[in-house]
């Protein structure tokens, strides 16, 4: 919880400083000289340890910006109190609301039994206000997690904090001091607003739309006929190329453990040291790519779970997910963490230093991402004519309904680990004006650093993590073939801002029944130009990255625009779980629940 930095005139806000011109965002200068102070002082959450706890939900005054807002905590703080378990241990967790409306804890990617995970209307009823809700279950797993209100939009106005699991056996991670890195986005208008304003224009706090200026650039680089055919195809899609995150700089502010860019959190470190960080993105809409210059990080666990240890510059962390790196700073300076919005709108921002009172480099942030055709998973004849798009929706009836049905759920397909090679098909559900794009040649992009990070190798010499770079550190526990694949539809109508599955909403939907013990493929096809962070709750889902060996398990995986990928899942745990986007405001409709019988 902060003040507001006394650097800044009463003539320019922060979020003025930032933002900038939208046309000249990503090259705009850093709202401070090339030179930072460290925080004055090492700022340490709090942290809770043992087997009991007891957690209050409450409101809380907060000033991030220069104005107050009641912000939703627990124990007073946000982020909330890290939470630190023994693998192996059983924890008991008091939790009581003290709000005026019902609430929620979400205990994200842990194993656990269906009436412990802190779903309302799947797992249980939900917090009443003035009661108390007592969470008791063992804890199966180690590594790093984080929890969440899962009710209304209380995760956006401040309820998520770290979850520290320590194992049993013998850590395989060589590490001298550990630090949580918890990124997250903030804003002082009420969420419910801001939800209100993207259906009524879903580009409203986007800032970085084309101007005259970026007409001109591309007709000196492109030519006149080929601006004027790009142009012409984005128009008649009716979308924008610049269309990258729905909620921006425009009203975030983007939190390092609770700390603004202008305050920068900061971590201690001695000379010679292995720093283990274990950044968590529990933020409500936004990707990060995140980097420390000149700092090499050694990727050690995704999702909590060990993997096979990948040094990298770059890593792209999803809302949800968790990544582990371990780094080994020169102890002569401090060093910039830096974590970019997607979108680079913004960041937040920390350094890792030796001395309180040394001054860490600022980078500037990398250009805004654009948009291409291929990112919509169109082919060269899509791109050239249009025809893979029937926005009418009569292309859907050209095809048989009952082969679309047939082709959706099958007989597993492709060895476990290499994923689905089921051709991609289109329901019925998702024709009609609730859906307003489908791909037509949608690609696997496990090697794909995604957009605004592909040219970061060739240009500034930079590896980024990609999917495919994760191997787990151990032979994957149940090889098996998946029994069966089920292939979703991840849709949407981003000018009405309507999000879906398989064209279906999930007040409308059928829950997806898993037999108990089966193995299930599950594919997911993006079908809009957003990336889509997809969390099953309650089973590991098993990426397949073409390693049959050393599946990496994960909670939460990016889909990316008009991209395939495939997950297995075991159905070892019966009841009725949540699987939906991650990003909150596309979560309410892009939602499924998973009936375990």
């Amino acid at each position: 919880m902060t003040k507001k930095a006394n650097w800044l005139t009463t003539s320019t806000t922060r979020r003025q400083f930032v933002l900038g011109s939208s046309s000249v965002l990503a090259c705009a200068a850093l709202p401070w000289p090339s030179l930072a102070s460290a925080n004055d002082k090492a700022v340490v959450m709090p942290e809770l340890r043992g087997r009991n706890f007891n957690l209050d939900i409450d409101y809380q005054m907060v000033n991030f910006t220069g104005k107050n807002r009641i912000a939703t905590t627990v124990n007073g703080s946000l982020p909330a109190p890290i939470l630190r378990w023994k693998q192996g241990e059983k924890v008991t967790l008091k939790v009581t609301n003290h709000l005026t409306h019902d609430s929620s804890i979400h205990w994200h990617g842990m194993i656990l039994p269906s009436n412990m995970d802190g779903v309302p209307g799947l797992s249980f009823a939900g917090i009443k206000p003035g009661s108390t809700y007592e969470y008791q279950f063992d804890v199966q797993q180690s590594g790093t997690y984080w929890y969440h209100s899962h009710s209304g939009f209380q995760e956006q106005t401040g309820l998520y904090g770290a979850i520290i699991i320590d194992p049993a056996e013998p850590d395989p991670v060589d590490y001298d001091r550990d630090y949580v890195v918890i990124l997250s986005d903030w804003t002082d208008e009420d969420p419910a607003d801001v939800y209100a304003k993207l259906k009524k224009q879903s580009h409203y706090y986007n800032r970085q739309e084309r101007t005259a200026a970026d007409t001109w650039n591309d007709i000196k680089d492109k030519g006149v006929a080929q601006t004027w055919r790009d142009r012409k195809m984005w128009n008649q899609m009716r979308m924008s190329d610049r269309d990258i995150s729905d909620v921006t700089g425009a009203t975030y502010t983007f939190l390092m453990n609770g700390q603004t860019p202008e305050q920068g959190w900061t971590g201690l470190f001695d000379k010679g040291e292995k720093v283990r960080l274990r950044f968590i993105n529990a933020a409500a809409m936004t990707l990060f790519d995140v980097r420390i210059p000149n700092v090499k990080m050694t990727v050690v666990a995704a999702d909590g779970q060990n993997i096979e240890p990948v040094t990298i510059d770059d890593f792209r962390i999803g809302v949800a997910e968790t990544y582990d790196v371990i780094v080994e700073p020169e102890s002569d300076k401090a060093h910039t963490i830096i974590a970019q919005a997607i979108d680079r709108t913004g960041f937040a921002y920390g350094v890792l230093t030796p001395d309180i009172n040394m001054k860490a480099e600022l980078p500037e942030l990398d250009p805004s991402p654009i948009l291409t055709m291929a990112d919509m998973g169109m082919n060269h004849g899509a791109m050239n004519d249009m025809s893979m798009m029937d926005m009418s929706g009569d292309m859907g009836h050209q095809m048989d309904h009952s082969m679309h049905m047939a082709m959706a759920t099958k007989m597993g397909s492709g060895k476990a680990g290499y994923g689905s090679n089921m051709p991609v098909t289109h329901k019925d559900t998702e024709f009609g004006p609730h859906v307003d794009m489908r791909a037509e040649m949608p690609m696997s992009k496990l090697d794909d650093p995604g957009i605004g990070l592909r040219e970061h190798a060739e240009k500034y010499g930079r590896k980024v993590l990609t999917y495919a770079d994760i191997h787990n550190l151990y032979q994957t526990p149940e090889p098996r073939e998946p029994d069966r694949e089920i292939q979703l539809h991840l849709t949407g109508n981003m000018a009405r801002y309507m999000w879906s599955i398989d064209g279906i909403k999930y007040a409308d939907a059928e829950p997806l029944v898993l037999k108990y013990g089966e193995r299930v493929r599950f594919t997911l096809v993006n079908d809009t130009m957003m990336n889509h962070p997809m969390h099953l709750h309650g089973m590991w889902s098993e990426l397949e990255t073409g390693d049959g060996v050393r599946i990496p398990r994960k909670h939460t995986v990016i889909v990316q625009p008009g991209s395939k990928i495939s997950y297995l899942v075991t159905a070892n745990a019966r009841g009725r779980w949540a699987y939906h986007c991650h990003l909150m405001f596309h979560m309410m409709s892009m939602f499924r629940e998973v009936k375990v019988i």
